[in-house]
């Protein structure tokens, strides 16, 4: 039986001006979905476990979001807080400052601070490339060190700059990974057919915000509201 979109989604609740109610309503909701996981502001992790525990749904929590421009041990250090917290996954912000810069040792060793962090408590990290302010060979080169890293996935976009996943970036990325490292569609999907195209692409993880889910689940009419 094909697996339902719902459980290849991270649904994301990252708006900054959300309210707690708005929030639990929120996380509520992608429960309710049966989503692989919802992606949350740090500030709602304790919120989240405790709505998840017992559910089928993950809690993945952003970090460095949305530039990634931290120094690289301060990554490291909420990376241990997050563990500390409960949380099943990260979404890590690449320095794509550092990825336009061509400085791919720093890159590398950007993303190994939180992987070497994660790996042995085996939670999965999800490197964001920025990918609508890159380059396909920057694309390239920044999968590259990823992998090198130890990254489980890299992923297309915060969903908060002026461009989300395209086609033609995910299809870089994938041939980039040549199956070493999963890829993550995540910017802009609202509906059921994106979805199912990135899917069908290859990808292993979808990113969309929680108002889109029953476009994409249920296959209702699209909104083009929010950020993400």
């Amino acid at each position: 039986m094909e697996q339902s979109t719902a459980r290849y989604l991270d649904a994301a609740i990252l708006y900054p001006g959300l309210e707690q109610d708005e929030t639990r309503e929120a996380i509520e909701t992608v429960i309710g979905y049966d989503c692989i996981t919802v992606c949350i502001r740090p500030c709602d992790i304790e919120l989240a476990v405790d709505l998840c525990r017992g559910t089928s749904t993950g809690v993945c929590v952003v970090l460095g979001f949305p530039h990634g421009c931290e120094l690289s041990r301060v990554k490291a250090s909420a990376a241990q807080a997050y563990l500390d917290s409960g949380v099943d996954e990260i979404d890590m912000v690449a320095n794509y400052g550092f990825i336009r810069s061509g400085a791919w040792e720093r890159v590398t060793a950007d993303i190994e601070a939180v992987t070497a962090v994660t790996r042995p408590h085996g939670v999965a990290v999800k490197v964001i490339l920025e990918t609508s302010e890159l380059t396909a060979e920057q694309i390239v080169q920044a999968t590259e060190c990823a992998i090198k890293a130890g990254a489980d996935f890299v992923k297309t976009s915060t969903g908060f700059t002026s461009g989300g996943a395209t086609e033609e970036a995910v299809r870089t990325m994938l041939d980039a990974a040549r199956g070493r490292i999963q890829v993550k569609a995540s910017g802009g999907i609202r509906d059921a057919i994106q979805a199912r195209a990135y899917l069908d692409m290859g990808v292993t993880r979808l990113g969309a915000g929680y108002s889109s889910l029953a476009a994409i689940c249920d296959g209702g009419p699209r909104t083009d509201t929010g950020v993400y």
